[in-house]
């Protein structure tokens, strides 16, 4: 699908975008299984403790970037 300058992105106007954060979104799904099976293994084991364990699995970076800012005074 080449045209006759032999230029293959002549024909098509579609820009090719590559995206390189697969090992960034491996590393936070890593992140997140290890905080879910901490915060589960603390919890209650009712349903909804453990709903509440999966929730603090998502937040808990807020907490600690709260909580590193009331140490810093800002």
């Amino acid at each position: 699908m080449t045209s006759r300058g032999g230029d293959p992105m002549s024909s098509d106007s579609r820009a090719r975008v590559i995206v390189r954060d697969g090992p960034w979104g491996f590393i936070f799904l890593l992140a997140y299984i290890g905080a879910a099976v901490y915060f589960v293994s603390v919890s209650n084991g009712s349903f909804w403790g453990v709903v509440l364990a999966l929730l603090e699995a998502i937040v808990w970076p807020a907490y600690v970037v709260y909580h590193v800012l009331v140490l810093l005074g800002v």
